[in-house]
């Protein structure tokens, strides 16, 4: 079964926040290091840069900035690692709107498309958090996935599955099996539905009148 969110609350199933996860080609890079880099076992980068800082932007406007403790260039491959990755995105008035850190980090020279790794945590300024294992970003499509577990918290409600996929900005996100939710009511009650979307409260029971029928 697939369970689908889009909009507001997770009353409604809908999560709020924004992420854009595209970490473009290393350029320019000044500072050659001989170290074999997490992702790439045995094969020596051609360039290798500690603090490493990289902005995207748009017709001068900021949309992401990465930060990584450091990062490797594979130019054969086509490739960049990243160790100790923070992303902070950007919306359309430059303020912060999510931030995302991961472990390690892989990005595609050509594509753009991106795959974070370990300890995945994205954070938005809306409250949503969202937590993985590994994810990636296909460019392109402009599309977040996930084959592996993922969880998605919002004001006390949760919802865990895998065969993630969502927009950017995390508005229209869609598990496609295994789903557990849990929503607390107004009432403050936990509701818990496993396969399924969320099982609805119980109708309280008839007052009696006293007749019997």
């Amino acid at each position: 079964m697939r369970l689908r969110a889009v909009g507001g609350g997770f009353g409604g199933w809908a999560a709020a926040g924004a992420l854009t996860i595209a970490l473009l080609a290393v350029a320019g890079c000044d500072t050659a290091r001989r170290h074999a880099s997490p992702g790439v076992s045995g094969e020596l980068p051609d360039q290798e840069v500690m603090d490493f800082v990289l902005t995207e932007t748009d017709q001068g406007r900021p949309q992401w900035t990465l930060y990584a403790r450091q990062a490797a260039t594979y130019t054969a491959r086509n490739l960049i690692t990243a160790r100790g990755v923070r992303v902070d995105f950007f919306d359309e008035k430059g303020a912060r709107s999510s931030q995302l850190l991961a472990r390690d980090g892989e990005i595609n020279q050509v594509t753009r498309d991106m795959t974070a790794r370990g300890n995945v945590r994205l954070a938005t300024s809306e409250g949503t958090r969202m937590a993985t294992e590994e994810l990636r970003f296909l460019n392109r499509e402009q599309k977040i996935v996930s084959d592996r577990l993922v969880r998605v918290e919002r004001q006390g409600d949760v919802l865990e599955g895998t065969g993630f996929e969502s927009d950017q900005n995390l508005q229209h996100f869609e598990f496609k099996s295994q789903v557990r939710a849990t929503v607390r009511a107004r009432s403050g009650a936990v509701i818990e539905s496993r396969g399924g979307a969320p099982a609805a409260p119980a109708a309280p029971a008839p007052e009696s009148s006293g007749a019997s029928r």
